[in-house]
């Protein structure tokens, strides 16, 4: 199977169920963001150590390791995220078993989310300022993922003014940034590298 279709030559590209749009098009927008988040997840599983020896070893906490696991979850349901987005309301609707299936796994990751972000929050010190991003290569890679994902939402919510989106996708976009930038300060106290504050001005 060759990579190049050449069906998009003109600018244009197919959704689910066979309805092409422009590639610039807000819902095309809001899947291909979503994939680029995907990709920056990606990258910061693989800022760990690739070894499960070294990894045990070198990221040392349960929780830590907690963190790689649920990244690779993330990863698998924002190609779900991103497919539902790719598919047209009028061919969903022929779906409403999967889509219940779907809203609700939805529903269910954000109380995952927001539990984690309460267990990784007790171990941190309580923020003062702003912080700025940046750390270990772990927690900088982390805070481009969380930034990229409030842009994914944002994507997200413009489509929404203007088509059907389940809201429970808005609310498991806004509840992943918040995950992601909690991750991104566990694993740089776990790597003993402190937070710089925003200072603004003087």
């Amino acid at each position: 199977m060759k990579i190049y279709t050449r069906t998009g030559d003109k600018g244009t590209t197919g959704l689910f169920g066979g309805k092409r749009i422009s590639k610039d098009a807000i819902r095309v927008e809001a899947y291909g963001t979503i994939d680029e988040l995907n990709s920056a997840i990606g990258l910061a599983i693989a800022a760990y150590p690739s070894s499960k020896a070294k990894r045990s070893r070198e990221v040392g906490s349960r929780q830590a390791r907690t963190i790689i696991e649920e990244l690779t979850k993330i990863q698998g349901d924002l190609f779900e995220i991103g497919a539902v987005l790719a598919t047209p309301q009028r061919v969903r609707a022929k779906e409403k078993r999967v889509h219940k299936e779907f809203t609700s796994h939805l529903a269910k990751r954000v109380d995952e989310f927001e539990k984690l972000i309460d267990r990784l929050t007790e171990k941190l010190s309580p923020m003062k300022s702003f912080i700025l991003p940046g750390g270990s290569k772990e927690g900088a890679v982390l805070h481009l993922a969380r930034s990229i994902s409030r842009r994914a939402e944002r994507r997200v919510v413009t489509l929404a003014k203007k088509e059907p989106v389940d809201n429970e996708v808005i609310k498991y976009m806004n509840r992943l940034s918040d995950l992601l930038f909690t991750m991104a300060r566990f694993v740089n106290k776990e790597k003993r590298i402190p937070e710089t504050p925003w200072k603004g001005l003087k």
